[in-house]
């Protein structure tokens, strides 16, 4: 086995063992489209296209789930989420 590819197993071992989570988003009776939409394109990086289809989503569904990754990444996202009145959740 060459270095190189003992090299590439370590990294794709390395991605396995980190841990994804999921951020959620839910429905409320008080945020407008047009805000959760801004919001997912500000904080989520999400193109126009992709926050709507999420507030349809969690329109009709009650939730969604709107970003995944490492906890870590995650957290300061949801925190923004919830400053801007919006009710978002990391599992």
């Amino acid at each position: 086995m060459n270095l190189d590819h003992q090299y590439q197993e370590h990294i794709i071992e390395q991605e396995l063992l980190v841990e994804k989570s999921e951020l959620l988003l839910y429905n409320d009776d008080v945020n407008t489209f047009d805000h959760v939409i801004n919001m997912l394109c500000k904080y989520c990086e999400h193109d126009l296209i992709q926050a709507e289809q999420c507030a349809w989503i969690v329109h009709n569904n009650g939730k969604c789930m709107v970003k995944r990754g490492e906890f870590t990444k995650l957290k300061p996202i949801c925190s923004a989420l919830l400053d801007a009145g919006l009710s978002a959740k990391i599992l």
